[in-house]
């Protein structure tokens, strides 16, 4: 196979050329990460943040990636307009820290409790629920979901009015 045949991921693209070649300054300031700020994949311009749980990957299993972006491009959205946060990385993240160093509007929890960033509610997941001027929604994990029609029919409903699809 020669090099002109290879094909790249786009989660891959997307991660080696996220900066121009030129801008040095701008990389070198990106790259210094203040204490305390989250580990995530995705540029995050759209304030959205989707918490997954992975013990095994460091944001999230290939094919669970994989699965997210076909939800996310059903979405009208990319990797620009989020922020995937794994909790298992990141397991100092409350609410209020996801609010404040994410600036967050819309968080989507999948398979990920409301204790474990301890939320002050509980609710069902595809349930739609507005706290703290944020919109949340919560999900089995993404593995559970990509397996099931109907948990895909569920998922993709409760998206379509968080995102006022038509």
């Amino acid at each position: 196979m020669s090099l002109n045949d290879m094909s790249l991921d786009p989660v891959l693209l997307q991660d080696l050329y996220k900066n121009t070649l030129v801008d040095i300054a701008s990389k070198k300031a990106k790259t210094t990460k203040p204490q305390g700020s989250f580990s995530f994949l995705g540029n995050n311009k759209k304030g959205i943040a989707i918490i997954v749980s992975s013990k095994e990957a460091i944001h999230l299993a290939d094919d669970e990636l994989s699965f997210l972006l076909g939800i996310l491009s059903a979405c009208k959205l990319t990797m620009e307009d989020v922020a995937i946060m794994n909790i298992e990385k990141n397991n100092q993240a409350t609410y209020q820290t996801i609010e404040a160093e994410l600036k967050a509007k819309v968080i989507l929890l999948f398979g990920v409790s409301t204790d474990q960033i301890q939320l002050p509610i509980q609710f069902p997941d595809y349930q739609i629920q507005k706290y703290n001027s944020q919109v949340y929604l919560s999900a089995p994990i993404l593995g559970n979901i990509e397996k099931d029609k109907a948990e895909k029919i569920k998922l993709w409903n409760s998206l379509k009015q968080v995102f006022s699809i038509t």
